[in-house]
């Protein structure tokens, strides 16, 4: 299961559109999930139409929050997503199967079976998260928060039964960039998290998009990336349904 988690307070305004970048990565198996981290009460119109755009458009969640809800958030919706994944792989198994693809259609007993396998997998599954975080000028009193919050995902990551990692990405890399720069590459430890955030660039401009299809380019190129991982959840699907 791969995600892609975007952390930011605003809009895109350089490059590609973000929700279109979102739609490519959906394309690609990736899930993307928004949270809007309020700045005195509000992201802007704008700000708050794009977020649940592009996480509509990745087929993920999008939440607006403040600095104190953000880890609990991300928590939440790192997890929520999985079992999402799992819940579509488990419907196109059962529209393959018996030509209808809700849960809700089937006998009471086969139900309850089917939502313990969803939960069973959404605990055991391989789990990739992709941080990428807002470097923007506007984001640098609410790093603190943000450094936090991956500290405590990854701390909920390695609590759950399957392998899980995560990697972290920040943009713009320089002041006037439409790039985004690795941080961290696939880990499953807390080391190295903190020395992230003493060397962040905080300025310029909001490449949300490009940055969003470098992540994208960044799973392709992973080990990771070589077997698609619909054919792989459809395998394990096939082996609990049928």
């Amino acid at each position: 299961m791969k995600q892609i988690l975007l952390v930011t307070d605003g809009c895109s305004n350089v490059g590609m559109s973000p929700v279109v970048a979102a739609a490519h990565a959906k394309a690609e198996g990736i899930a993307v999930n928004v949270v809007g981290i309020l700045d005195y009460g509000d992201v802007g119109e704008l700000g708050a139409s794009e977020i649940e755009e592009v996480a509509r458009a990745g087929g993920g969640l999008s939440r607006l929050v403040d600095t104190r809800q953000l880890s609990q958030t991300v928590q939440m919706m790192t997890r929520k997503t999985a079992v999402q994944t799992i819940q579509l792989a488990v419907q196109r198994e059962l529209k393959q199967v018996l030509g209808n693809g809700s849960i809700e259609a089937l006998p009471p007993e086969k139900r309850s079976e089917v939502v313990r396998v969803i939960d069973e997998l959404g605990e055991t599954s391989k789990l990739q998260v992709a941080l990428l975080i807002d470097a923007s000028a506007s984001m640098k009193p609410k790093l603190r928060a943000v450094e936090e919050a991956i500290h405590d995902l990854m701390l909920s990551l390695q609590a759950r039964q399957g392998h899980s990692e995560i990697a972290v990405f920040h943009f713009p890399s320089t002041k006037y960039g439409e790039d985004c720069k690795l941080d961290l590459s696939w880990t499953d430890n807390l080391k190295g998290i903190s020395s992230i955030f003493t060397k962040l660039p905080m300025s310029g401009t909001t490449p949300t998009g490009p940055a969003i299809m470098q992540v994208i380019d960044f799973y392709r190129q992973g080990d990771y990336g070589k077997k698609s991982n619909d054919d792989e959840t459809d395998g394990i699907m096939s082996d609990y349904v049928v």
